[in-house]
């Protein structure tokens, strides 16, 4: 069957599946909201146990990835994102989910051609371009200090 561009987009958008956007950011919006409030949780807990707040904060990130990381190798994760949508790619658990999917299926290839070439295939473009924009915002912070603050903040 030969089809143009034009005509092909109208088949394929009538038989496409309406997303229900109301639904999808009310459950993204609840499920990130409750990742957000049970790393507070956390945080508070340890800072009540006596750590400092700095060291309370970097507990509480780690404890979040380790979570991340359990719940992925058990398969929960996926899971419980598959209904929750978006909210559960908070950028520290769902950093860890990328990861810990990389390793978990390319574990079959050895731990250095499979794991260890394989573990940042999702998230090395966000370490990539993250690090990248982070350095180039860097440098425009400090020439724009350096030109209107006169060489000091």
């Amino acid at each position: 069957m030969n089809t143009d561009n034009k005509t092909y987009k109208k088949y394929a958008a009538g038989r496409a599946k309406k997303s229900p956007i109301l639904k999808n950011c009310a459950s993204a919006f609840a499920s990130g909201g409750a990742i957000c409030a049970a790393g507070h949780g956390l945080r508070r807990l340890f800072i009540y146990a006596g750590l400092s707040d700095d060291n309370a904060g970097m507990l509480t990130s780690s404890a979040l990835i380790l979570i991340a990381v359990l719940l992925t190798g058990f398969g929960v994760f996926d899971t419980v994102a598959k209904h929750t949508g978006a909210g559960t790619l908070v950028p520290i658990t769902g950093f860890a989910n990328a990861v810990a999917s990389s390793a978990i299926d390319s574990r079959t290839e050895g731990l250095v051609p499979g794991i260890g070439a394989k573990i940042f295939t999702v998230a090395g473009p966000v370490l990539v371009w993250g690090i990248s924009a982070g350095a180039v915002w860097g440098i425009v912070y400090f020439l724009v200090g350096a030109v209107f603050m006169k060489g000091g903040t």
